[in-house]
């Protein structure tokens, strides 16, 4: 099994994708499983916290 391999499978069985089923999958499921979201980063605390008080729930 090449070292590519190797990381696909130990991260499918982290994302809780047993072996069997890994192997079963299609590329495409694969990257649809794997892709990372696109879009802005969510808003962290500190970023939430100014927002409500620039503009308070009244």
């Amino acid at each position: 099994m090449s070292n590519r391999w190797g990381e696909m499978l130990r991260t499918a069985v982290s994302l809780g994708i047993r072996p069997a089923v890994f192997w079963r999958l299609s590329l495409r499921e694969w990257r649809m499983l794997t892709a990372r979201p696109s879009g802005p980063e969510p808003m962290g605390r500190d970023a939430f916290e100014r927002l409500a008080e620039a503009w308070p729930d009244e």
